[in-house]
């Protein structure tokens, strides 16, 4: 290497779900992806039943949870944001 930082591009894409709505997940919209909850909660929901919270300023990822659908469970719009490696 002759001491540059390799370059990367990345891509993101923000998301906005309404109080009180749900987005239906599809596992291969977000393959790769990480995850920034920016403004609001979001509530994960398993195919299974299962549930878990995540407000502002939480990094995670939605590949191999099983999930079913993105909720807000809040009273302001939720907005988080996929990245990904391009």
């Amino acid at each position: 290497m002759d001491g540059q930082a390799a370059s990367s591009s990345f891509h993101s894409r923000s998301i906005t779900v309404a109080p009180g709505e749900d987005r239906p997940h599809d596992e291969d919209e977000w393959q790769g992806a990480l995850i920034v909850v920016e403004a609001g909660e979001i509530e994960l929901r398993c195919k299974a039943g299962g549930r878990r919270t995540f407000r502002t300023g939480a990094v995670l990822w939605f590949t191999g949870l099983d999930l079913a659908s993105v909720h807000n469970p809040g009273t302001e719009p939720a907005v988080f944001r996929g990245i990904t490696r391009g």
